[in-house]
């Protein structure tokens, strides 16, 4: 099917009447795809809003929310019975507990196919990021996009390539070099120059103190936290560590266990990897690159007996280490 019929097919889902709500797991690809949708709908349903479940606290994704006016509301603060229709963007309905309580009705994605239980399912993990997917259903249709939104769309598009350096295809490069012409510069400059408060740094710090490297795998159990988005700027950094192609970075929120994993896309994919060392103890998974978990520490007790700080970090490492891979010479 041609993208031009799958648009076709998608706006069918939908009326002047449709009151649209879309969720999202908010990182900057989600933000901007669910952007590009709502501009998409824009006349063609009578409301679209974009509800986000996770804690967001990432100084460049709040400067991010600022400064495109992405207007994302708390999903919290939803009456689903106000609304008729239901899309998932940028993820699919078993990555987190909190999409489980939508019947969707469209499900938009670039990440491994998991669940394609909606009526319209565009799913396409041969691309880079899902800003790529909808840039490439604005072009299409002949969008011309908002300075605002292509700012958006060019963030979501970098940052989930890590400036095309990680799983970027020549499609979200075609697509970047699209948005260019249209995008406000200073946006896309603002937001990457606000990548961490002192807390952050102060969080970084600590990590650096406490890490392990076990076989080029960089390790840091950060404990109870309040911010995982601090686990993601550790896991990066890490893997700018010399001889390190592994970093896994984890701690324990409101009686989750939460993992970030990141590798140098050499060896084993981190995805797979997540789900095969920490997938019956809840939801993980990823790309090549990348991956998260969130396990719920009830279920890990039962296998550990005891779920102290010290035994979580050292069943990490042992899941791991068990499960990680080598490289691919």
């Amino acid at each position: 099917m041609s993208i031009r019929e799958k648009i076709k097919q998608f706006l069918n889902l939908f009326n002047k009447g449709s009151k649209v709500l879309v969720v999202i797991n908010a990182d900057p690809d989600a933000i901007a795809s669910a952007m590009a949708l709502r501009r998409i709908l824009w006349r063609k349903v009578s409301e679209v809003a974009i509800a986000h479940f996770n804690l967001i606290t990432r100084p460049d994704n709040l400067a991010m929310i600022e400064y495109t006016e992405s207007g994302l509301i708390s999903l919290d603060s939803i009456e689903k019975k106000n609304y008729d229709k239901f899309v998932i963007l940028d993820s699919q309905p078993d990555h987190s507990e909190h999409f489980s309580e939508f019947t969707y009705d469209a499900i938009i994605d670039h990440h491994p196919l998991s669940c394609d239980e909606a009526v319209y399912v565009d799913i396409r993990p041969e691309y880079g990021t899902c800003s790529t997917i909808m840039t490439e259903y604005l072009k299409t249709m002949k969008i011309k996009p908002s300075a605002k939104l292509a700012a958006a769309l060019m963030l979501g598009i970098k940052t989930d390539t890590a400036d095309f350096t990680r799983e970027a295809t020549f499609k979200d490069i075609r697509e970047f070099q699209h948005l260019y012409k249209f995008a406000d510069m200073n946006i896309v400059t603002k937001v990457e120059r606000a990548l961490m408060t002192e807390d952050d740094l102060d969080f970084l710090s600590n990590a650096i103190k406490k890490r392990k490297i076990i076989n080029n795998r960089a390790f840091f159990h950060a404990g109870i936290i309040h911010k995982p988005d601090e686990l993601v700027i550790v896991a990066d950094f890490f893997l700018s560590i010399a001889r390190v192609n592994w970093s896994i970075i984890s701690g324990v929120m409101e009686k989750k266990l939460i993992i970030i994993l990141r590798n140098d896309g050499l060896r084993k994919g981190a995805g797979n990897t997540a789900k095969e060392a920490f997938g019956k103890f809840g939801s993980a998974g990823g790309h090549k690159t990348m991956a998260r978990a969130e396990l719920e520490v009830k279920l890990i007790r039962k296998e550990i007996k005891t779920v102290s700080q010290k035994a979580l970090s050292h069943w990490i490492i042992c899941q791991i280490e068990k499960t990680g891979g080598k490289k691919i010479e």
